[in-house]
């Protein structure tokens, strides 16, 4: 828009003005709609004169508003988040975050710098709502920083529980580190969440409605499928010791020292965000199902310990060892319209050990225990189960031995036994039994084993050559 383009700025305002009388506008309309409001008083030769207090008070408040729309929505989380580091994430000027706090708490700025700030304010608009809005195929650069890892977290909460249930006199010295940690992790769910870049509305202008707790926020998800990652990796929930991890144990769970760890950061994100058991049984089973892509963001969410593996069944039964754990502490066999954790592992499941989908699956005995142990003390599970696993594991060929005949052989013996006491009754048909065998008129050999030394070969059944040997 034209710097002194009076009536460019009217009718975009006459337009806006019109919008909100039938309708709530989104943020970015309205900061618009404040901002083109006060250049327009301070640029119009019809207005009468204002004074230098009123246009700063206009600017300060139409500002003041722009920030604080674009930052609350984030500020979601159950820690607070500072306005600098979510406005940072958000690629906006960090010297409006700072006018804006001048503005609110200290003296007003000066008119020259509240202008600035103005058309600042719309250029940032502008780049970051209208054109991406208009054209939402076009690439959008990004002033953004990346997501910090969240590994160097998990790993120092791991650090300080290994120090407290090794010596539980330690627990009240390091209880405060262990709870600032959480916060820390809590925190980054929340700067993930705005990483979770999903075109416009990653800025808050589509924000979900928080009243409907029905509905799933994709930032949420992708957010807690990062943090998802980076425990399932090696050094976290699986540990990176494999003696550790073969502990022999009669129950399906995941190794005691392990679930001492790692049980308080799981409820404590359970707590505050209550999909997070379905998205780690989702991802331990969908990594347990495929390779594990690259995720193709430019933000680095490193891993623990970045080692080889796909080729590690310890680890990967380990891995279903803790989605069968996180069922069984969290499923409370309420749908509310949403499959139950145990039913959602159970079709993930199933759709691989279905018959002629395990060719070429891989882990399938894993596969197959976690299904076992998801299922257990269900009864129409437990059936549905048998059933599928009754189909997984395709037959092998019998090999004959002298073993198979001898039994074979006892078996007829017995049967023919039966012809002698038949005789008994052949002159009395009438009160001969029914079970009985009717009398051979000629001597049976007996089972023979038939191999390529008496001409013998395998065909198929119905299929006929003239010149095999007689059976």
């Amino acid at each position: 828009m034209d710097e002194g383009d009076l009536e460019a700025k009217r009718f975009a305002i006459n337009r806006l003005s019109a919008w909100r009388a039938v309708t709530a506008l989104p943020h970015a309309l309205e900061s618009t709609l404040s901002i083109l409001t006060a250049r327009l008083i301070d640029t119009s030769e019809t207005q009468q004169n204002p004074s230098w207090l009123t246009l700063r008070q206009n600017y300060a408040a139409a500002i003041i508003r722009m920030v604080n729309g674009l930052v609350d929505p984030l500020q979601a989380g159950a820690y607070a988040r500072s306005i600098a580091s979510i406005a940072a994430q958000l690629g906006l000027p960090s010297w409006l975050v700072e006018l804006r706090h001048a503005a609110t708490h200290e003296d007003l700025p000066s008119l020259e710098m509240l202008r600035e700030a103005a058309r600042e304010s719309l250029t940032w608009l502008l780049h970051n709502y209208f054109l991406p809005t208009i054209n939402p195929s076009a690439p959008r650069s990004s002033t953004a920083p990346p997501l910090r890892p969240v590994a160097p977290l998990l790993k120092q909460y791991k650090t300080l529980m290994k120090i407290v249930t090794r010596d539980a006199s330690l627990r009240k010295q390091n209880q405060p580190d262990i709870d600032a940690i959480m916060r820390d992790i809590e925190r980054w769910l929340s700067e993930a969440k705005l990483a979770a870049d999903f075109a416009v509305d990653a800025f808050g202008w589509d924000t979900i409605d928080g009243n409907d707790v029905e509905q799933e926020d994709p930032r949420e998800k992708w957010a807690l499928e990062r943090l998802c990652d980076a425990l399932i990796e090696k050094g976290a929930l699986v540990s990176l010791s494999q003696k550790r991890r073969n502990l022999l144990s009669d129950e399906f769970v995941p190794p005691h020292s392990s679930l001492v760890l790692w049980t308080p950061l799981l409820a404590h994100t359970h707590t505050y965000h209550p999909t997070f058991p379905s998205v780690l049984t989702t991802r331990i089973v969908e990594n347990l199902l495929y390779e594990r892509p690259s995720t193709g963001f430019d933000m680095d969410v490193v891993s623990l310990e970045a080692d080889e593996s796909q080729n590690d069944p310890s680890y990967h039964l380990t891995l279903a060892k803790w989605a069968a754990w996180v069922i069984k502490a969290y499923d409370n066999g309420q749908e509310n319209g949403e499959l139950s954790l145990r039913k959602n592992v159970i079709i993930l499941l199933a759709s691989t050990l279905a018959p002629g989908k395990t060719e070429g699956a891989k882990k399938i005995d894993v596969l197959a225990a976690l299904l076992g142990a998801v299922s257990s003390g269900f009864t129409e599970l437990q059936k549905a189960s048998d059933m599928l696993l009754s189909v997984t594991y395709p037959l092998q060929p019998q090999h004959w031995n002298a073993g198979d005949l001898t039994v074979m052989n006892e078996r007829l013996r017995s049967l023919m036994s039966l012809d002698d006491e038949s005789q008994k009754y052949t002159n009395d048909l009438d009160s001969a039994p029914t079970t009985l065998l009717p009398t051979q008129s000629s001597d049976i050999g007996g089972w023979r084993l038939l191999d390529h030394h008496t001409g013998w070969k395998s065909c198929p059944i119905g299929v006929y050559y003239p010149n095999h040997a007689a059976l």
